[in-house]
Protein backbone atom coordinates (compact mmCIF):
# COMPACT_ATOMS: atom_id res chain seq x y z
CA UNK A 1 0.00 0.00 0.00
CA UNK A 2 1.50 3.35 -1.14
CA UNK A 3 0.50 6.72 1.05
CA UNK A 4 -2.35 7.53 -1.69
CA UNK A 5 -3.92 4.13 -1.21
CA UNK A 6 -3.76 4.43 3.01
CA UNK A 7 -5.42 8.19 2.78
CA UNK A 8 -8.24 6.56 0.50
CA UNK A 9 -8.65 3.70 3.17
CA UNK A 10 -8.43 6.49 6.02
CA UNK A 11 -11.15 7.86 4.55
CA UNK A 12 -13.34 4.72 4.19
CA UNK A 13 -12.41 4.27 7.72
CA UNK A 14 -14.50 7.48 8.56
CA UNK A 15 -17.67 6.47 6.32
CA UNK A 16 -16.61 8.91 4.02
CA UNK A 17 -18.85 8.99 1.02
CA UNK A 18 -18.51 12.01 -0.69
CA UNK A 19 -15.54 14.55 -0.95
CA UNK A 20 -15.50 17.68 -3.05
CA UNK A 21 -12.18 18.88 -5.28
CA UNK A 22 -10.15 19.54 -8.50
CA UNK A 23 -7.04 17.23 -9.50
CA UNK A 24 -3.63 18.30 -10.30
CA UNK A 25 -0.48 16.89 -10.39
CA UNK A 26 0.68 17.31 -6.98
CA UNK A 27 -2.58 15.65 -6.06
CA UNK A 28 -2.32 12.74 -8.68
CA UNK A 29 -1.47 9.62 -6.69
CA UNK A 30 -4.46 10.25 -4.55
CA UNK A 31 -6.72 10.57 -7.25
CA UNK A 32 -5.64 7.76 -8.94
CA UNK A 33 -6.16 5.97 -5.59
CA UNK A 34 -9.57 7.36 -5.78
CA UNK A 35 -9.92 5.90 -9.46
CA UNK A 36 -9.43 2.42 -8.03
CA UNK A 37 -12.32 2.18 -5.56
CA UNK A 38 -15.80 2.50 -5.70
CA UNK A 39 -17.10 3.38 -2.28
CA UNK A 40 -15.89 7.19 -2.37
CA UNK A 41 -17.74 9.38 -4.50
CA UNK A 42 -16.22 12.51 -6.02
CA UNK A 43 -17.33 15.57 -7.43
CA UNK A 44 -15.63 17.74 -9.73
CA UNK A 45 -16.20 21.33 -8.65
CA UNK A 46 -14.87 24.18 -10.92
CA UNK A 47 -13.39 26.52 -9.15
CA UNK A 48 -11.50 25.26 -5.62
CA UNK A 49 -13.10 27.64 -3.16
CA UNK A 50 -16.05 25.81 -4.31
CA UNK A 51 -15.19 22.32 -2.73
CA UNK A 52 -14.42 23.80 0.52
CA UNK A 53 -18.02 25.29 0.45
CA UNK A 54 -19.54 22.62 -1.01
CA UNK A 55 -17.96 20.35 1.55
CA UNK A 56 -19.08 23.20 4.50
CA UNK A 57 -23.17 22.21 3.12
CA UNK A 58 -22.59 18.53 3.21
CA UNK A 59 -20.78 18.75 6.96
CA UNK A 60 -24.04 21.40 7.62
CA UNK A 61 -26.53 18.75 6.21
CA UNK A 62 -24.86 15.55 7.56
CA UNK A 63 -23.55 16.32 10.43
CA UNK A 64 -20.35 15.08 9.92
CA UNK A 65 -17.28 16.67 8.98
CA UNK A 66 -17.04 17.17 4.82
CA UNK A 67 -13.93 16.44 2.97
CA UNK A 68 -12.42 18.76 0.43
CA UNK A 69 -9.58 18.03 -1.85
CA UNK A 70 -7.05 20.19 -3.90
CA UNK A 71 -3.30 20.31 -5.45
CA UNK A 72 -0.73 22.65 -4.52
CA UNK A 73 0.01 25.98 -5.46
CA UNK A 74 -2.99 28.36 -6.57
CA UNK A 75 -5.38 24.89 -6.27
CA UNK A 76 -5.05 24.95 -2.57
CA UNK A 77 -4.30 29.14 -1.81
CA UNK A 78 -7.98 29.38 -3.82
CA UNK A 79 -9.22 27.11 -1.04
CA UNK A 80 -7.80 29.92 1.59
CA UNK A 81 -11.24 31.86 1.58
CA UNK A 82 -13.61 28.60 1.92
CA UNK A 83 -11.34 27.59 4.98
CA UNK A 84 -11.87 30.77 6.40
CA UNK A 85 -15.87 30.72 5.95
CA UNK A 86 -15.80 27.08 7.63
CA UNK A 87 -13.58 28.76 10.71
CA UNK A 88 -15.63 31.55 11.31
CA UNK A 89 -18.67 29.07 11.13
CA UNK A 90 -17.43 26.90 13.27
CA UNK A 91 -18.38 23.86 10.43
CA UNK A 92 -15.85 20.64 10.49
CA UNK A 93 -14.17 20.28 7.10
CA UNK A 94 -11.08 17.98 6.53
CA UNK A 95 -9.29 19.79 3.56
CA UNK A 96 -6.31 17.75 1.90
CA UNK A 97 -4.32 19.49 0.02
CA UNK A 98 -1.23 17.70 -2.33
CA UNK A 99 2.26 19.63 -2.42
CA UNK A 100 5.38 19.79 -3.84
CA UNK A 101 8.04 16.46 -3.61
CA UNK A 102 9.79 16.95 -0.27
CA UNK A 103 12.82 17.42 -1.07
CA UNK A 104 11.77 20.56 -3.21
CA UNK A 105 10.21 22.31 -0.25
CA UNK A 106 11.60 25.85 0.67
CA UNK A 107 12.94 26.20 -2.78
CA UNK A 108 9.98 28.52 -3.99
CA UNK A 109 9.21 25.97 -6.91
CA UNK A 110 6.78 25.70 -9.69
CA UNK A 111 3.17 25.60 -7.73
CA UNK A 112 4.59 25.27 -4.45
CA UNK A 113 2.85 27.44 -1.69
CA UNK A 114 3.31 27.06 2.50
CA UNK A 115 0.12 26.10 3.37
CA UNK A 116 0.19 25.30 6.78
CA UNK A 117 2.08 29.30 7.16
CA UNK A 118 -1.03 30.64 4.78
CA UNK A 119 -3.84 29.02 6.57
CA UNK A 120 -2.66 29.17 10.36
CA UNK A 121 -5.21 31.90 11.20
CA UNK A 122 -7.76 29.98 9.41
CA UNK A 123 -8.10 26.54 10.56
CA UNK A 124 -7.84 24.80 13.76
CA UNK A 125 -4.80 22.74 12.91
CA UNK A 126 -2.71 21.80 9.91
CA UNK A 127 -0.77 18.51 9.51
CA UNK A 128 2.29 18.75 6.52
CA UNK A 129 3.25 14.65 6.76
CA UNK A 130 6.66 13.92 5.89
CA UNK A 131 6.08 10.19 5.83
CA UNK A 132 3.81 7.94 4.71
CA UNK A 133 3.18 5.93 7.98
CA UNK A 134 2.15 8.61 9.80
CA UNK A 135 -1.46 8.86 7.57
CA UNK A 136 -2.90 6.98 9.15
CA UNK A 137 -2.32 8.52 12.80
CA UNK A 138 -2.59 12.09 10.74
CA UNK A 139 -6.02 11.28 9.16
CA UNK A 140 -7.53 9.93 12.73
CA UNK A 141 -6.50 12.78 14.49
CA UNK A 142 -7.87 15.68 11.90
CA UNK A 143 -11.00 14.25 11.68
CA UNK A 144 -11.18 14.05 15.81
CA UNK A 145 -10.30 17.50 15.71
CA UNK A 146 -12.32 18.39 13.03
CA UNK A 147 -15.62 17.54 14.77
CA UNK A 148 -14.87 17.77 18.70
CA UNK A 149 -15.19 20.84 20.93
CA UNK A 150 -15.81 24.03 18.96
CA UNK A 151 -15.74 22.39 15.25
CA UNK A 152 -13.93 23.70 12.52
CA UNK A 153 -11.19 22.66 9.44
CA UNK A 154 -8.26 20.87 9.44
CA UNK A 155 -5.59 21.01 6.97
CA UNK A 156 -3.79 17.84 5.38
CA UNK A 157 -0.84 19.13 3.64
CA UNK A 158 0.95 15.92 1.70
CA UNK A 159 3.62 16.21 -0.46
CA UNK A 160 3.20 14.00 -3.96
CA UNK A 161 6.68 11.68 -3.38
CA UNK A 162 4.72 10.80 0.33
CA UNK A 163 1.72 9.98 -1.91
CA UNK A 164 3.71 7.63 -3.98
CA UNK A 165 5.89 6.26 -1.09
CA UNK A 166 5.35 2.54 0.09
CA UNK A 167 4.34 2.07 3.71
CA UNK A 168 6.51 -0.15 5.53
CA UNK A 169 4.07 -0.35 8.71
CA UNK A 170 1.19 -2.67 8.17
CA UNK A 171 -1.93 -0.49 7.36
CA UNK A 172 -3.67 0.11 11.02
CA UNK A 173 -6.37 2.72 11.90
CA UNK A 174 -6.17 4.11 15.44
CA UNK A 175 -9.23 3.78 17.11
CA UNK A 176 -9.07 6.17 19.74
CA UNK A 177 -7.47 9.42 19.61
CA UNK A 178 -4.93 10.76 22.65
CA UNK A 179 -3.63 14.67 21.65
CA UNK A 180 -1.98 16.42 24.47
CA UNK A 181 -3.18 19.52 25.35
CA UNK A 182 -6.56 18.98 23.19
CA UNK A 183 -9.21 17.64 25.70
CA UNK A 184 -12.05 19.66 24.98
CA UNK A 185 -14.68 19.72 27.84
CA UNK A 186 -18.16 17.85 26.90
CA UNK A 187 -19.81 18.03 30.40
CA UNK A 188 -20.41 21.55 32.91
CA UNK A 189 -18.64 22.06 35.82
CA UNK A 190 -20.88 20.94 38.41
CA UNK A 191 -20.39 24.50 40.72
CA UNK A 192 -20.81 26.47 37.60
CA UNK A 193 -24.41 24.22 36.81
CA UNK A 194 -25.53 24.86 40.53
CA UNK A 195 -24.91 28.75 39.63
CA UNK A 196 -26.49 28.63 36.45
CA UNK A 197 -29.95 26.95 38.03
CA UNK A 198 -29.82 29.11 41.11
CA UNK A 199 -29.58 32.09 38.65
CA UNK A 200 -32.59 30.84 36.35
CA UNK A 201 -34.58 30.10 39.78
CA UNK A 202 -34.28 33.89 40.47
CA UNK A 203 -34.46 35.69 37.17
CA UNK A 204 -38.11 37.32 36.53
CA UNK A 205 -37.35 37.43 31.87
CA UNK A 206 -35.38 35.40 31.55
CA UNK A 207 -34.48 34.99 27.68
CA UNK A 208 -32.23 32.50 25.92
CA UNK A 209 -29.82 33.67 22.61
CA UNK A 210 -29.46 30.36 20.66
CA UNK A 211 -26.24 30.76 18.58
CA UNK A 212 -24.81 28.20 15.37
CA UNK A 213 -23.43 25.94 18.18
CA UNK A 214 -26.39 24.72 19.05
CA UNK A 215 -27.49 23.68 15.85
CA UNK A 216 -23.67 22.07 15.02
CA UNK A 217 -23.78 20.55 18.92
CA UNK A 218 -27.41 18.58 17.82
CA UNK A 219 -28.91 20.22 20.94
CA UNK A 220 -31.92 21.76 19.19
CA UNK A 221 -34.18 19.26 20.72
CA UNK A 222 -33.09 19.49 24.18
CA UNK A 223 -33.11 23.39 23.74
CA UNK A 224 -36.85 23.23 22.78
CA UNK A 225 -37.68 21.21 25.31
CA UNK A 226 -35.75 23.06 27.42
CA UNK A 227 -38.18 26.10 26.99
CA UNK A 228 -41.71 24.37 26.46
CA UNK A 229 -40.97 22.71 30.09
CA UNK A 230 -39.83 25.77 31.85
CA UNK A 231 -41.65 28.33 29.39
CA UNK A 232 -38.50 30.45 29.03
CA UNK A 233 -38.78 32.51 25.09
CA UNK A 234 -35.92 32.19 23.02
CA UNK A 235 -34.09 34.58 20.57
CA UNK A 236 -31.57 33.48 17.70
CA UNK A 237 -28.80 35.06 16.01
CA UNK A 238 -28.86 34.71 11.84
CA UNK A 239 -26.53 31.18 12.36
CA UNK A 240 -28.65 30.11 14.96
CA UNK A 241 -32.00 30.48 12.75
CA UNK A 242 -33.46 26.65 12.80
CA UNK A 243 -33.18 25.98 16.57
CA UNK A 244 -37.12 26.72 17.18
CA UNK A 245 -39.93 27.00 14.01
CA UNK A 246 -40.64 31.10 13.75
CA UNK A 247 -44.38 30.32 14.81
CA UNK A 248 -43.52 28.63 17.44
CA UNK A 249 -44.97 30.64 20.66
CA UNK A 250 -41.77 31.09 22.49
CA UNK A 251 -40.06 31.78 19.72
CA UNK A 252 -39.18 35.97 19.52
CA UNK A 253 -37.19 36.40 16.26
CA UNK A 254 -33.88 37.22 15.29
CA UNK A 255 -31.91 39.37 17.19
CA UNK A 256 -29.32 42.35 15.90
CA UNK A 257 -28.95 44.93 13.32
CA UNK A 258 -30.83 43.27 10.96
CA UNK A 259 -33.12 41.51 13.14
CA UNK A 260 -36.33 42.00 14.55
CA UNK A 261 -36.96 44.71 16.34
CA UNK A 262 -39.23 43.17 19.02
CA UNK A 263 -36.26 40.23 19.43
CA UNK A 264 -33.51 42.94 20.33
CA UNK A 265 -36.58 44.90 23.01
CA UNK A 266 -36.74 41.26 24.51
CA UNK A 267 -33.08 41.35 25.02
CA UNK A 268 -33.46 44.95 26.52
CA UNK A 269 -36.43 44.24 28.82
CA UNK A 270 -34.84 40.82 29.79
CA UNK A 271 -33.02 40.27 33.73
CA UNK A 272 -31.33 37.33 32.67
CA UNK A 273 -29.63 36.26 28.89
CA UNK A 274 -28.38 32.72 28.67
CA UNK A 275 -26.11 32.79 25.48
CA UNK A 276 -25.74 29.57 23.98
CA UNK A 277 -23.24 28.31 20.95
CA UNK A 278 -23.38 31.90 20.04
CA UNK A 279 -20.37 34.83 20.41
CA UNK A 280 -23.13 37.64 20.45
CA UNK A 281 -20.70 39.23 17.90
CA UNK A 282 -21.17 43.42 16.72
CA UNK A 283 -24.25 42.27 14.14
CA UNK A 284 -26.30 40.65 17.14
CA UNK A 285 -25.55 42.93 19.99
CA UNK A 286 -23.74 46.29 18.85
CA UNK A 287 -23.44 47.99 21.87
CA UNK A 288 -22.38 45.07 24.67
CA UNK A 289 -20.97 46.86 27.28
CA UNK A 290 -24.52 48.70 28.02
CA UNK A 291 -26.32 45.18 28.09
CA UNK A 292 -23.62 43.60 30.63
CA UNK A 293 -24.28 46.37 33.44
CA UNK A 294 -28.08 46.45 32.99
CA UNK A 295 -28.90 42.67 32.88
CA UNK A 296 -26.67 38.82 34.53
CA UNK A 297 -25.61 37.10 31.20
CA UNK A 298 -24.95 33.04 31.66
CA UNK A 299 -22.84 31.87 28.35
CA UNK A 300 -22.69 28.24 27.41
CA UNK A 301 -20.45 27.35 25.10
CA UNK A 302 -17.81 24.14 24.45
CA UNK A 303 -15.29 26.70 23.33
CA UNK A 304 -13.68 28.82 26.72
CA UNK A 305 -12.55 31.51 24.33
CA UNK A 306 -15.29 32.48 22.89
CA UNK A 307 -17.36 32.93 26.49
CA UNK A 308 -16.96 36.87 27.09
CA UNK A 309 -15.45 37.26 23.96
CA UNK A 310 -17.88 40.52 23.28
CA UNK A 311 -20.25 40.26 26.18
CA UNK A 312 -18.72 39.38 29.81
CA UNK A 313 -20.76 36.75 31.48
CA UNK A 314 -21.74 36.81 35.22
CA UNK A 315 -21.89 32.90 35.23
CA UNK A 316 -19.18 31.38 32.55
CA UNK A 317 -20.30 27.79 31.47
CA UNK A 318 -17.78 25.65 29.11
CA UNK A 319 -19.02 22.60 27.79
CA UNK A 320 -21.47 20.70 25.25
CA UNK A 321 -24.94 22.73 24.95
CA UNK A 322 -26.68 19.15 24.30
CA UNK A 323 -25.29 17.33 27.29
CA UNK A 324 -25.82 20.46 29.53
CA UNK A 325 -29.47 20.68 28.56
CA UNK A 326 -30.35 16.78 29.00
CA UNK A 327 -28.97 17.50 32.32
CA UNK A 328 -31.05 21.10 32.97
CA UNK A 329 -34.07 19.22 31.68
CA UNK A 330 -33.74 17.20 35.14
CA UNK A 331 -32.90 20.17 37.47
CA UNK A 332 -35.18 21.41 39.97
CA UNK A 333 -35.95 24.76 38.09
CA UNK A 334 -38.93 27.14 38.94
CA UNK A 335 -39.42 29.97 37.27
CA UNK A 336 -42.58 31.72 36.89
CA UNK A 337 -42.55 33.73 33.45
CA UNK A 338 -46.05 34.22 32.27
CA UNK A 339 -46.39 38.03 32.57
CA UNK A 340 -42.85 37.92 31.15
CA UNK A 341 -44.10 36.37 27.80
CA UNK A 342 -46.93 37.93 28.12
CA UNK A 343 -45.35 41.16 27.84
CA UNK A 344 -43.22 39.91 24.87
CA UNK A 345 -45.92 39.10 23.18
CA UNK A 346 -47.49 42.60 23.09
CA UNK A 347 -43.93 44.21 21.91
CA UNK A 348 -44.19 41.54 19.11
CA UNK A 349 -47.82 43.05 18.17
CA UNK A 350 -47.40 46.42 18.70
CA UNK A 351 -43.95 46.77 16.40
CA UNK A 352 -44.54 47.98 13.42
CA UNK A 353 -42.20 47.13 9.70
CA UNK A 354 -42.09 50.99 8.67
CA UNK A 355 -39.93 50.21 5.33
CA UNK A 356 -41.70 50.97 2.34
CA UNK A 357 -41.02 48.42 -0.58
CA UNK A 358 -41.83 49.31 -4.54
CA UNK A 359 -44.62 48.27 -5.64
CA UNK A 360 -43.54 47.72 -9.35
CA UNK A 361 -41.51 44.81 -9.09
CA UNK A 362 -41.48 41.63 -6.53
CA UNK A 363 -40.72 43.26 -3.09
CA UNK A 364 -38.35 40.53 -1.86
CA UNK A 365 -40.06 40.11 1.73
CA UNK A 366 -43.19 38.77 0.21
CA UNK A 367 -40.63 36.84 -2.25
CA UNK A 368 -38.84 34.96 1.06
CA UNK A 369 -42.41 34.76 2.82
CA UNK A 370 -44.21 33.18 0.33
CA UNK A 371 -40.93 30.64 -1.21
CA UNK A 372 -40.43 29.43 2.43
CA UNK A 373 -44.36 28.63 3.11
CA UNK A 374 -44.45 26.77 -0.39
CA UNK A 375 -41.50 25.11 0.54
CA UNK A 376 -40.89 21.20 1.76
CA UNK A 377 -41.61 21.02 5.42
CA UNK A 378 -38.29 19.56 5.74
CA UNK A 379 -36.40 22.04 2.81
CA UNK A 380 -33.45 23.17 2.93
CA UNK A 381 -33.10 26.66 1.97
CA UNK A 382 -29.49 28.75 1.59
CA UNK A 383 -29.28 31.99 1.61
CA UNK A 384 -26.07 33.94 0.07
CA UNK A 385 -24.04 37.38 1.67
CA UNK A 386 -26.16 40.42 0.91
CA UNK A 387 -29.19 42.29 0.87
CA UNK A 388 -30.57 38.68 -0.18
CA UNK A 389 -29.40 37.35 3.29
CA UNK A 390 -30.68 39.87 5.12
CA UNK A 391 -34.07 39.66 3.83
CA UNK A 392 -33.75 35.89 4.23
CA UNK A 393 -32.93 35.93 7.66
CA UNK A 394 -35.55 38.10 8.33
CA UNK A 395 -38.74 36.60 6.51
CA UNK A 396 -38.02 32.67 6.20
CA UNK A 397 -40.41 30.86 7.78
CA UNK A 398 -38.47 27.88 9.59
CA UNK A 399 -40.53 24.88 10.20
CA UNK A 400 -38.72 21.39 10.13
CA UNK A 401 -36.16 22.21 7.65
CA UNK A 402 -32.83 23.69 7.49
CA UNK A 403 -31.62 27.66 6.63
CA UNK A 404 -27.74 27.35 5.56
CA UNK A 405 -25.48 30.90 5.26
CA UNK A 406 -22.47 31.69 6.53
CA UNK A 407 -22.68 34.80 9.01
CA UNK A 408 -18.91 34.94 10.54
CA UNK A 409 -17.26 35.86 7.43
CA UNK A 410 -20.04 37.22 5.16
CA UNK A 411 -18.29 34.92 1.87
CA UNK A 412 -20.22 36.02 -1.07
CA UNK A 413 -20.60 33.25 -3.48
CA UNK A 414 -21.34 30.66 -1.00
CA UNK A 415 -24.81 29.39 -1.40
CA UNK A 416 -24.34 27.83 -5.04
CA UNK A 417 -21.83 25.68 -3.97
CA UNK A 418 -23.24 24.88 -0.27
CA UNK A 419 -26.53 23.92 -2.04
CA UNK A 420 -24.86 21.63 -4.15
CA UNK A 421 -23.25 20.04 -0.91
CA UNK A 422 -26.26 20.33 0.93
CA UNK A 423 -27.95 17.99 -1.74
CA UNK A 424 -25.41 15.83 -2.44
CA UNK A 425 -25.93 15.11 1.39
CA UNK A 426 -29.70 14.75 1.65
CA UNK A 427 -30.21 13.77 -2.09
CA UNK A 428 -34.21 12.83 -1.19
CA UNK A 429 -34.69 16.31 -0.18
CA UNK A 430 -35.68 19.56 -1.44
CA UNK A 431 -32.95 22.25 -1.85
CA UNK A 432 -33.47 26.06 -2.57
CA UNK A 433 -30.61 28.58 -3.06
CA UNK A 434 -31.46 31.90 -2.96
CA UNK A 435 -28.76 34.80 -4.09
CA UNK A 436 -28.33 38.42 -4.98
CA UNK A 437 -27.41 38.59 -8.77
CA UNK A 438 -24.13 39.72 -7.31
CA UNK A 439 -23.24 36.60 -5.12
CA UNK A 440 -24.74 34.26 -7.77
CA UNK A 441 -22.04 35.92 -10.43
CA UNK A 442 -19.27 35.03 -7.44
CA UNK A 443 -20.05 30.99 -8.69
CA UNK A 444 -21.89 30.44 -11.68
CA UNK A 445 -19.91 28.49 -12.86
CA UNK A 446 -20.99 25.71 -10.52
CA UNK A 447 -24.20 25.23 -12.79
CA UNK A 448 -21.74 23.31 -14.53
CA UNK A 449 -21.16 20.95 -11.53
CA UNK A 450 -24.97 20.85 -11.21
CA UNK A 451 -25.89 20.01 -14.85
CA UNK A 452 -22.92 17.04 -15.07
CA UNK A 453 -24.45 15.88 -11.68
CA UNK A 454 -28.16 15.82 -12.57
CA UNK A 455 -28.86 17.94 -9.62
CA UNK A 456 -32.10 18.54 -9.17
CA UNK A 457 -31.68 21.96 -7.49
CA UNK A 458 -33.51 24.95 -7.57
CA UNK A 459 -31.64 28.26 -7.46
CA UNK A 460 -33.56 32.03 -7.31
CA UNK A 461 -31.57 34.75 -8.12
CA UNK A 462 -33.21 38.65 -6.51
CA UNK A 463 -32.05 40.63 -9.06
CA UNK A 464 -31.67 44.36 -9.15
CA UNK A 465 -28.77 44.86 -11.32
CA UNK A 466 -26.41 46.16 -8.41
CA UNK A 467 -24.42 44.76 -5.43
CA UNK A 468 -27.27 46.19 -3.38
CA UNK A 469 -25.66 46.06 -0.07
CA UNK A 470 -22.81 48.24 -0.68
CA UNK A 471 -25.23 50.32 -2.53
CA UNK A 472 -27.51 50.96 0.34
CA UNK A 473 -24.57 51.77 2.20
CA UNK A 474 -23.20 54.27 -0.16
CA UNK A 475 -26.72 55.53 -0.11
CA UNK A 476 -26.58 56.24 3.54
CA UNK A 477 -22.92 57.13 4.42
CA UNK A 478 -22.07 58.45 1.14
CA UNK A 479 -24.90 60.35 -0.39
CA UNK A 480 -25.21 58.00 -2.87
CA UNK A 481 -22.29 58.65 -4.61
CA UNK A 482 -22.67 54.67 -6.63
CA UNK A 483 -19.53 53.75 -7.20
CA UNK A 484 -18.44 50.22 -8.63
CA UNK A 485 -21.72 48.46 -7.78
CA UNK A 486 -23.40 48.41 -11.33
CA UNK A 487 -23.72 44.92 -12.46
CA UNK A 488 -26.32 46.41 -15.55
CA UNK A 489 -28.15 43.93 -17.32
CA UNK A 490 -25.77 40.88 -17.26
CA UNK A 491 -25.72 37.64 -18.14
CA UNK A 492 -28.52 36.92 -19.60
CA UNK A 493 -29.96 34.64 -17.15
CA UNK A 494 -32.43 32.84 -20.18
CA UNK A 495 -29.70 31.82 -22.42
CA UNK A 496 -27.62 30.72 -19.17
CA UNK A 497 -29.74 28.66 -17.59
CA UNK A 498 -30.35 26.67 -21.72
CA UNK A 499 -26.79 26.70 -21.45
CA UNK A 500 -26.58 24.54 -18.63
CA UNK A 501 -29.85 22.54 -19.34
CA UNK A 502 -31.79 24.65 -16.64
CA UNK A 503 -35.70 24.92 -16.64
CA UNK A 504 -35.89 28.59 -16.50
CA UNK A 505 -38.70 31.39 -14.91
CA UNK A 506 -38.67 34.80 -14.37
CA UNK A 507 -40.96 36.87 -12.15
CA UNK A 508 -41.59 40.85 -12.41
CA UNK A 509 -44.39 41.10 -9.85
CA UNK A 510 -45.90 39.88 -6.48
CA UNK A 511 -49.19 38.99 -8.37
CA UNK A 512 -47.59 36.22 -10.63
CA UNK A 513 -45.47 35.14 -7.42
CA UNK A 514 -47.18 32.59 -5.95
CA UNK A 515 -48.01 30.48 -9.62
CA UNK A 516 -44.29 31.17 -10.78
CA UNK A 517 -43.14 29.39 -7.12
CA UNK A 518 -45.62 26.38 -7.60
CA UNK A 519 -44.38 25.36 -11.22
CA UNK A 520 -40.82 26.42 -10.45
CA UNK A 521 -40.41 23.88 -7.12
CA UNK A 522 -42.76 21.18 -9.12
CA UNK A 523 -39.96 20.96 -11.62
CA UNK A 524 -38.53 18.26 -12.08
CA UNK A 525 -35.17 18.77 -12.35
CA UNK A 526 -32.63 21.78 -11.88
CA UNK A 527 -34.37 25.28 -12.37
CA UNK A 528 -33.37 28.95 -12.45
CA UNK A 529 -35.56 31.62 -11.44
CA UNK A 530 -34.88 35.56 -11.76
CA UNK A 531 -37.16 37.28 -9.63
CA UNK A 532 -36.66 41.69 -10.34
CA UNK A 533 -37.06 43.69 -7.13
CA UNK A 534 -36.35 47.58 -7.21
CA UNK A 535 -32.68 48.87 -6.20
CA UNK A 536 -34.18 51.17 -3.81
CA UNK A 537 -35.54 48.46 -2.01
CA UNK A 538 -33.52 48.31 1.65
CA UNK A 539 -33.16 46.28 4.40
CA UNK A 540 -32.94 47.79 7.48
Amino acid sequence: MNGAEAMVRCLQEEGVTTIFGIPGVAIAPFYEAIYNQDSIRHILVRQEQAAGHAASGYARISRRPGVCVTSSGPGATNLITALATAYADSIPLVAITGQVNSALLGRDVFQEADMRGATSSFVKYSYLVKNADDIPKVFREAFFIANTGRKGPVLIDIPCDVQAQKLEKAFRYPQTVDIRGYKPTAKGNKSQMDKVIETINKSKKPLICAGGGVILGNAEQEIRTFCEKFSIPLVSTMMGIGVMPKKHPLYFGMLGNNGKPYANKAVSNADLLIIVGARVADRAVPKPDALEQRLKVIHIDVDSAEIGKNLGPTIPLVGDAKLIFQELLDADIHVETESWIQTLEEIKKSTVDTRVFSDKLVNPMTLVTTLSEKMDDDGIYVADVGQNQLWSADNYIMKNGRFLTTGGMGTMGYSIPASIGAKCAAPDKQVVTVAGDGAFQMSMYELATIAVNKLPMKLIVVKNRYLGLVREHQEKVYHGHYSGVALYDYPKYDKLAESYDMEYFHVDSNEALPDALDRFLACGRAALMVCDVDSSDKTK
